[in-house]
């Protein structure tokens, strides 16, 4: 494929995934065309079934418009593998870390946004009822701006119901609605402590799974008044964060970004408090309170101690 050609696809701005994407190319400065819609409409009776592509199963947005080995035009949608497939196809501001510790980290940072921090969003977003009035009366204007009030009833009322009763599909329900927002508090405070020291997950330059967070927390930030309430109190360094991912077009960064995340670390004259691991015997994590200069052992604690 020609770094030149523009890549289509198409989804809608409250999907998660099409905000992931979206981001992600705009960062990597591939040309992209989006398309605002519904996948399979769009392909079978709307304005691309002249393509005479067939939608991807399952409908999911985005929806990527490839070319297959042949030359063919394909519909495509797990984000994942298109990100890698991506990394070969186009040499510049690379999102997956050459090196196989962070590369490994990254991989699981997006898993957890695509597979977890998912599960914040549809909980949020369909179990309060302020949030359903909000997301069923948008959702179908995403779609069609200048609906009729009467229409616009209708589909909310349809896609409410829809949803509500899939909550159980991503583990919601009110047996597990306090674990999934317990979860989702603890990591906002996480994620605020983070952001103080760090401009990206993995340090000062931006990896596929921050597009992964980005992309889930656009919602829970942007779109559902419930999770965008406790995201402000809890943590504005994460609302910040998402503003600041949507358009990484301009930042410059190189290689050395990464490599400074993984092996370079302040070394602070004095006592640090560090964290040790007993590998040939108990095989215990414990703290150990050093001084750097002297290396004198000031204290040693559990982990749920302090100094």
């Amino acid at each position: 494929m020609s770094e030149n050609t523009r890549i289509i696809f198409i989804g809608s701005p409250p999907s998660p995934y099409t905000r992931k994407m979206i981001a992600l190319m705009r960062y990597r400065q591939i040309p992209y065309k989006v398309i605002w819609g519904n996948p399979q409409e769009l392909l079978t009776n709307g304005s691309l079934s002249h393509l005479n592509i067939e939608p991807a199963k399952p409908n999911l947005q985005p929806t990527f418009l490839l070319p297959d080995q042949t030359g063919e035009l394909k519909a495509y949608t797990d984000s994942t593998p298109l990100i890698r497939s991506f990394e070969t196809e186009f040499e510049i501001r690379k999102c997956i870390p050459k090196d196989k510790f962070l590369s490994f980290l990254n991989y699981l940072l997006e898993d957890f946004a695509d597979e977890w921090v998912t599960k914040y969003m549809f909980h949020y977003r369909w179990h309060f009822d302020e949030d359903i009035d909000n997301a069923g009366t948008l959702l179908p204007l995403n779609q069609f701006v200048n609906l009729d009030e009467d229409s616009l009833a209708s589909f909310k009322k349809y896609i409410s119901e829809r949803q509500v009763s899939r909550l159980g599909v991503v583990g919601s329900s009110e047996i597990t609605a306090e674990t999934i927002e317990k979860s989702f508090k603890r990591f906002l405070s996480l994620l605020e402590k983070h952001f103080s020291i760090f401009p990206f997950l993995l340090g000062k330059r931006p990896a596929s799974a921050d597009f992964a967070m980005f992309g889930q927390l656009s919602q829970l930030v942007g779109f559902d008044p419930t999770s965008r309430k406790i995201a402000h109190e809890i943590s504005p360094r994460t609302v910040a964060w998402v503003s600041l991912m949507e358009d990484l077009s301009g930042l410059e960064v190189s290689d050395q970004d990464w490599d400074n995340f993984v092996y370079y670390r302040k070394n602070p004259r004095g006592n640090h408090l560090e964290l040790w691991h007993h590998i040939s015997g108990c095989r215990q994590w414990f703290k150990v309170l050093r001084n750097t200069a002297t290396h004198d052992i000031i204290q040693t604690m559990e982990m749920k101690e302090n100094p």
